[in-house]
């Protein structure tokens, strides 16, 4: 690939010299390891798209090969040391309103029992409700997707 034929969900020159001092060398094997940059941007397309890792484009090399490196990274503190060194430098240059930083709540689930609930369940509390699966093709999602909907949801197709 061209230095300037940069493509969508990739990292520029700029932001990967950011990054490429956080990130550790595989330890040595028999094979030659991967370009860090490419599998980088592989895990930052999956990331980004949501697709599954097996649709990952062949640009990126195996799925199987970026997925152990993600896989390797989150293990070992990559990612959080990556996260680390870039708030360091922004609040450095003054980037940062600590008051501000937070975790965005709406994509964070917490177990049933981070909010309290019991985490036994008795026999007589009813822990499901009715589901209806509707096919994702309906709503022009993947083909191995499902919709989960509650019957009261959907009150013409229950029952």
């Amino acid at each position: 690939m061209e230095v300037g034929a940069m493509k969508r969900h990739e990292l520029s020159l700029e932001q990967w010299e950011l990054i490429e001092p956080s990130l550790r060398r595989p330890a040595p094997t028999g094979r030659p390891p991967k370009d860090r940059r490419v599998m980088l941007n592989g895990i930052l397309w999956i990331l980004r798209t949501g697709a599954p890792w097996r649709d990952l484009p062949e640009r990126f090399g195996s799925w199987r090969t970026v997925y152990g490196y993600f896989q390797q990274w989150r293990a070992d503190g990559t990612f959080d040391r990556v996260l680390q060194n870039l708030q360091i430098r922004l609040d450095s240059e003054g980037q940062i309103d600590w008051d501000l930083w937070c975790i965005d709540g709406s994509s964070v689930r917490a177990a049933r029992a981070a909010a309290g609930a019991s985490k036994k369940v008795s026999s007589h509390t009813r822990t499901n409700r009715k589901i209806t699966r509707w096919a994702a093709r309906g709503a022009d999602s993947a083909a191995n997707s499902t919709w989960l909907l509650t019957a009261e949801a959907c009150p013409s197709q229950s029952k």
